[in-house]
Order: structure tokens, then sequence, then C-alpha cells
């Protein structure tokens, strides 16, 4: 009489199969096998990309890329990837010098200009928002982009993690934007992009689109959106056959670009912050 062998918990790969029963031994050409991550807990030991990000210091992405960079030590150790998991910022470092500890999460709206990148510095020379900000201001992140030639509403925060919690697209965050383009279209084509368009292999979502009001072929219209990927507004309405010749982004979420003058920027009232963050989650 057999007794049958239970069944494996998991299939074996051709090189087990080829190896002798019993104990298999490891090859010395086979690939090391992957430990599983540490699990990350909120009311614990934190990702130092999470930390730094909550400080201030930037985006996880950009985090992320200054630990690649050699830029952050531990007790004057460089961290390299995998980082480890950490309760506070107690001897961390950036660039050298050690990382303050987090202030209370702000927000400002800022009347971006065209003309100008949301981006730190330009490898071209290009004139950012930074050169246009106060210099008084606190160490600020955008939320998300505007192009070159896009103007009006832009969120900066000096949280990280409220940053990315304001982009991702799962958070549900609206972005109303006002166009003014040259070309012929409908007001029933611009409500079929309720149900999302696909161009060049890439899904938009759903996006409600009104046309505002027309003089000859020129019209302005109004588009509001959950994803915000990047030019966005421009490939969709160039998709419809529209030359854009201006576009402003009047509102992100509960916030709008409202009386602010080009250029100019105003901080968000602390309790106008804490109850969008409420309802925000």
């Amino acid at each position: 009489m057999t007794t049958r062998r239970p069944p494996r918990n998991t299939p074996r790969s051709p090189s087990d199969r080829d190896a002798p029963r019993g104990r298999r031994a490891a090859r010395a050409d086979s690939p090391p096998r992957k430990v599983k991550a540490e699990p990350e807990r909120e009311d614990g030991p934190q990702r130092i990309a999470k930390l730094l990000a909550r400080a201030g210091i930037g985006s996880r992405r950009d985090v992320e890329r200054m630990i690649e960079e050699g830029r952050i030590a531990l007790n004057g150790e460089t961290i390299v990837q995998p980082a480890p998991l950490l309760s506070s910022l107690e001897g961390l470092t950036v660039d050298g010098n050690p990382v303050a500890k987090p202030v209370s999460t702000r927000l400002y709206r800022f009347h971006k200009p065209s003309g100008c990148l949301t981006a730190a510095r330009d490898p071209k020379g290009r004139k950012t928002i930074y050169d246009i900000l106060p210099k008084d201001l606190p160490r600020l992140m955008p939320v998300g982009r505007l192009d070159y030639n896009t103007e009006g509403l832009l969120l900066l925060t000096n949280d990280g993690e409220f940053k990315r919690q304001l982009e991702l697209p799962a958070s549900g965050v609206e972005r109303t934007y006002r166009a003014r383009a040259f070309g012929d279209i409908s007001q029933t084509q611009l409500e079929d992009l309720v149900e999302g368009i696909e161009i060049d292999g890439i899904r938009y979502g759903k996006i409600d689109a009104n046309l505002e009001r027309r003089t000859g072929r020129n019209q302005w219209i109004e588009m509001t959106l959950t994803e915000g990927k990047n030019r966005e507004v421009r490939r969709v309405l160039e998709h419809l056959g529209l030359q854009v010749s201006r576009l402003i982004r009047t509102r992100y979420g509960q916030f709008t670009v409202g009386e602010l003058d080009v250029g100019q920027v105003e901080i968000v009232p602390r309790d106008e912050l804490f109850q969008f963050r409420r309802r925000l989650g």
C-alpha cells in the first residue's frame, strides 16, 4: 500500500524537477531569493521617503532619487536601497544638513503666469515658479504641474505626503480648466468625453466639458477632470481638431484662483485647510 504525497504549496520550477528528490542544493548560478519587505504601519516605523516627505524635503519620488544619489545619511552612514524603516528623523541628514522636525501642514494658492516652468530649476535656463515666488516663503512643493504656457491656480504645500494625496487620481480631487481654442466643436462632442477617451494608446478618464461661448471659430471651453495626466486638456482638445491658444486652471478641489493677481501667492487659512483635509479623508 502506498501513501499519496500531499500536494506542494507552490509549483516546482524546471530546475527543481530536474534535481534529485529530497533536500535540494541551491545552484550557484541561481538568482538570490527576494526577501519580503518589512510591512509598513501607520503607528510604527515608517519608510524614510515617507518621513522626509512629511518633513517637506520633497515628494517620495524626490527622496528616493536623493537616496540613489547618496545624498541622505543616517548617523553619518550613507543610506542605500533598501532603506531601513525609521520611527523618527533623529540622525537623518540631507546633503550633510540635519533634517528639521516637520512643521504643521500649510497650503498656498499661487496664480502661476504663462511662460514659466513648474520646476525647481531648468537646464535650459528658463524661468521657473521659484524665480517668481517671494524668497521669504518656507520650502514649498507644487501640487501637480502646469505646463510652461499654462497659467492659473497652482497649489503649493510644505507637506510631501499631503501633496501626494492631492495628486492621486484615487483621491478624486477635481481640477477645472478654461481653454480658448480655435476650430469647430459641438456640445454633443464635448459631452461624449464623459465616457473617457483613448488617444495614442493612453486612456483618459471622465471629463465634464462644456462650451461656454463662441465667437466665430474661437470658443471658450470649461473642462473638469480628476486624473490630470500630462498635458491632458491640450491633448484631448487637439485630438478633437482644436488648436488651444490659452489654457487656465481655475480650480483645484475647493480652491479657486479667485481674485489672485498673476504672480500673487496667498496662504490658505488654517480652518479652511482643516475642513478640506477632513472631507478628503
